[in-house]
């Protein structure tokens, strides 16, 4: 799983979740997380879509929660903003081999397992619990 939008969008999350909806701007988001401005903005898209953020236009706009964050699970962000497969893209195998013709199938299987577990454990945990980690 080599995929940061996960920790970007959960670091957005938490950065609104503290600052109990007063809005904060993409740059200042983007001077938290170390990274470019059109990247943060790109993910508040994706996490906007989803309803987790909310945006006021104007002078004292920005961006804030868009639900309570006891009602948003860190599973619910992961599903939104990952790629479906948590191990990544699989090979493109060789089908004459015989570990090609069925590796995609056998490492498929295991990446459902570990996908289940991890998600599990991220359902277990609000955005909320989350945010309590850094009072």
């Amino acid at each position: 799983m080599n995929n940061n939008r996960f920790s970007t969008s959960l670091h957005i999350l938490t950065l609104l979740c503290l600052e109990n909806d007063r809005p904060l701007s993409s740059d200042y988001i983007a001077g938290s997380i170390n990274i470019n401005p059109v990247l943060v903005r790109k993910e508040i898209g994706a996490l906007t879509k989803l309803g987790l953020i909310k945006s006021k236009q104007g002078k004292n706009g920005g961006y804030s929660l868009g639900k309570a964050p006891s009602d948003i699970t860190l599973s619910d962000i992961f599903r939104g903003v990952s790629p479906s497969n948590i191990l990544g893209r699989f090979n493109n195998t060789n089908p004459k081999c015989p570990v090609g013709n069925q590796f995609n199938h056998h490492i498929n299987k295991i990446s459902q397992r570990a996908e289940a577990a991890f998600l599990s454990d991220l359902q277990a945990q609000s955005l909320e619990d989350f945010c309590g980690k850094f009072i």
